[in-house]
């Protein structure tokens, strides 16, 4: 959830540097405009973690794992957002995001960057669409989550948990990064993307570009988005480069029947020089009331280049919500790989790998968003 700040009575009150922060001449003189605003919004999340097996440096099994968990469902970020509306359905908004570790206060979950995880400027029009610029999340990645089958978890046995198991946060935190997004037709909507990498002799360094095209009524969502991206580039001086090279296909259905969400969708990452991932799930999310959420997914990963790597992913969790805010959940989820196959659990720094043969992992934890 996102809580609005409203100029400028919230912000003296309670958070006086925000003015200063983020313009107190515009926030707070007469110059602002009625129909400004600028947002406060976060997440925080956290838990405990126990794993069968847990991969040693070398790959190896190290035995069974309890640890604290940070990010156990969504990542624990906080950002702040800004929008004015400037007449005749036109809008200007900036975002700024960056990701935190609730176990060590440091930065996490945002490409080690101080505001790694989006950090835009963009200007909408309801007749003509959206264009955007600065650090943010790909065509490509968007489809991926969008029809993502158990919806309600991205950072535990979820196609989010599957995406950086293969390329990390490339085409996830794209740098450099020019996106339209056109108006919705007849529930039909287009969006490309373009990252200007390049360096000192070669353009193309660097260079990442996607295509979407969504299809959604209040009964069907129908997804699919490509991605090609090259390595180096001006991004890859980042202390953690989100430009390897590799090429993205996916494509997902989602349909609604009430309270209950049933997909499917495939996605394929093909990485220069390493895996032909083929993954294909499916799965549910049943909101059974208004305070309690079940949710379950599978998804079987080949390798397209040698058919011996495979591994199949199952995870289901159960959320309570206590309150708008706050959610309590747990989670299980099951990995078993063949050959050189490493599929892990979770899209973060605990466990994005796994070791060959099967494990089990229990995850619980709670959530607070404003």
């Amino acid at each position: 959830m996102e809580t609005n700040i409203v100029p400028c009575s919230f912000s003296i009150r309670k958070m006086p540097y925000l003015c200063a922060l983020a313009g107190g001449a515009l926030l707070c003189g007469g110059v602002a405009h009625a129909q400004s605003s600028v947002t406060l919004y976060g997440v925080l999340d956290a838990g405990l973690l126990y794993a069968s097996h847990y991969p040693a440096a070398n790959g190896s099994n190290a035995g069974h794992i309890y640890a604290f968990n940070d990010s156990g469902t969504w990542a624990s970020s906080f950002g702040l957002r800004g929008v004015e509306d400037l007449g005749g359905g036109t809008r200007m908004e900036f975002r700024i995001e960056s990701g935190v570790s609730l176990g060590t206060g440091a930065f996490s979950n945002s490409n080690k960057n101080a505001f790694g995880r989006q950090t835009y400027l963009s200007m909408d029009n309801d007749d003509y669409g959206k264009l955007t610029a600065g650090v943010q999340f790909s065509p490509f990645f968007r489809s991926v989550v969008a029809t993502d089958p158990r919806g309600a978890s991205f950072f535990f046995g979820s196609a989010e948990t599957l995406y950086v198991d293969n390329v990390f946060v490339t085409g996830m935190f794209n740098a450099n990064a020019i996106t339209y997004d056109s108006p919705k037709i007849a529930g039909l909507q287009g969006s490309a993307m373009i990252a200007l990498g390049g360096e000192p002799g070669d353009f193309a360094a660097g260079r990442q570009y996607a295509f979407r095209l969504a299809y959604d009524t209040p009964f069907v969502h129908v997804d699919a988005a490509m991605y090609n991206g090259d390595s180096g580039g001006t991004a890859a001086s980042t202390p953690a480069p989100s430009t390897a090279s590799f090429a993205g296909r996916t494509a997902g259905v989602k349909f609604h029947f009430g309270q209950l969400d049933f997909g499917a969708d495939y996605a394929l990452y093909k990485v220069k020089g390493g895996f032909s991932s083929q993954v294909y799930g499916t799965g549910f999310n049943y909101q059974m009331t208004p305070s309690w959420n079940l949710n379950a997914g599978t998804w079987y990963t080949r390798n397209g280049n040698n058919s011996r790597d495979h591994s199949i992913l199952v995870a289901t969790g159960v959320a309570y919500f206590v309150s708008r805010e706050t959610t309590l959940y747990t989670q299980f989820g099951f990995v078993d790989n063949h050959g050189r196959m490493n599929t892990g659990f979770i899209a973060g720094p605990s466990l994005p790998h796994e070791v060959p043969g099967s494990t089990i992992a229990v995850n619980i934890g709670v959530r607070h968003t404003f």
